[in-house]
């Protein structure tokens, strides 16, 4: 089937008239001029291990939900269930889970369920398999997006492997994740772990943090550049754990926008979005502020001095 002229002429104009609906930002100008979470989009996240993606995004995704009231399913084969629903009970009330009430903890934790289902993950799953039971679960919990974490933690599809190869089956899976997105009007953010070689890169001695790990690129992501080329938009997610000052502190690097005109945009070259752990590590803040609780954080910061 063809496009017709008609319609091609009314999405033109849609996009001169600025009347293409924007992507959901979290109501902070300087975040949501680069992020923004759209319907349908295949996202892929990409860092170095042990430097807080999955934390960073399980934020991210209980501030939308805060604030956009959007579901999600969790795929985390490499944490315990209870530890992602600790967290994102600690971000939604702000609180480390020590300073609950057991009240608290109930309370935050319904909330939990009702935006967050977490896959159990007592079984391989290849990427197939997955999709197809996250189809199952939409039936009964009709979630907006996904979190697939981290991507080399599913098997591979061996039919798929012996009639494609390596190189190709990543491909694959990648166009069907992308289709899976477009086909079901929901998000997948895909954590992705960077080579090795992304490892030995370390800022020049001329820079202000020379010596320390920089930041995975789009073409990093394990497999390669075609992770970046099927993706709608690719996140690096980067901390320097080693550095003395600013450690708790997690980058957020767009690397790609497929579609700016619904909003967001690349980070500018070395001025990434930075989050600064906030204390009892239940929260971010973002230029000084708390993206959620600033009161709270505030009395909370007043009891613990």
């Amino acid at each position: 089937m063809l496009v017709t002229i008609d319609k091609l002429n009314k999405d033109l104009l849609d996009v001169k008239y600025n009347r293409i609906p924007k992507g959901l930002g979290l109501d902070i100008a300087d975040f949501d001029e680069f992020v923004r979470w759209k319907r349908g989009s295949f996202d892929v996240v990409v860092g170095h291990a042990n430097t807080g993606k999955t934390t960073t995004i399980l934020y991210l995704m209980t501030a939308f939900s805060i604030k956009k009231d959007l579901k999600w399913l969790v795929f985390s084969s490499e944490n315990t269930s209870h530890s992602v629903a600790r967290k994102v009970v600690e971000f939604k009330t702000g609180k480390p889970l020590n300073k609950l009430t057991d009240s608290e903890i109930k309370t935050a934790l319904e909330w939990t369920n009702d935006h967050f289902k977490i896959m159990d993950v007592g079984k391989l799953y290849n990427a197939r398999m997955l999709m197809k039971e996250a189809l199952e679960i939409k039936q009964s919990f009709n979630f907006d997006g996904m979190l697939i974490d981290p991507y080399n933690s599913l098997i591979k599809d061996k039919e798929l492997l012996r009639s494609v190869g390596g190189h190709e089956y990543d491909y694959q899976i990648a166009s069907e994740l992308r289709l899976f997105c477009k086909e079901n009007d929901v998000s997948v953010w895909l954590n992705a772990h960077a080579v090795t070689e992304a490892l030995r890169r370390t800022h020049p001695q001329t820079h202000e943090y020379a010596g320390h790990i920089t930041p995975p690129s789009m073409a990093d992501v394990e497999g390669g550049g075609k992770w970046g080329n099927r993706a709608d938009n690719v996140y690096t997610i980067h901390r320097m754990t080693g550095h003395p000052t600013e450690w708790m502190i997690s980058e957020i690097h767009v690397k790609k926008v497929k579609e700016t005109e619904t909003g967001g945009r690349c980070t500018p070259i070395d001025e990434p979005l930075k989050l600064r752990m906030n204390a009892g590590a239940c929260g971010f803040s973002f230029a000084g502020m708390d993206l959620l609780h600033q009161e709270e954080n505030n009395n909370y910061l007043k009891y613990i001095k």
